[in-house]
């Protein structure tokens, strides 16, 4: 399965706008709560709410920078 144009999907970095930070999408389960991790560091936190997930970089793109 993969994330619809303009979703935030497993790999991307994003900005949650709930959180107020930046982080990466690491799982989305069950559609419906996206698991993120810090751009930089450790730990997690969840999201419900994806439409407030900006993407920032798609996972493709990531891997393209040096």
């Amino acid at each position: 399965m993969s994330g619809g144009e303009g979703t935030a999907w497993v790999g991307d970095l994003v900005h949650d706008e709930d959180a107020g930070r930046r982080g990466i999408v690491t799982d989305v389960r069950g559609g419906a709560m996206w698991v993120l991790r810090p751009e930089f560091g450790t730990g997690q936190w969840t999201s419900l709410a994806p439409e407030r997930l900006t993407v920032l970089m798609p996972r493709g793109r990531m891997r393209e920078e040096p």
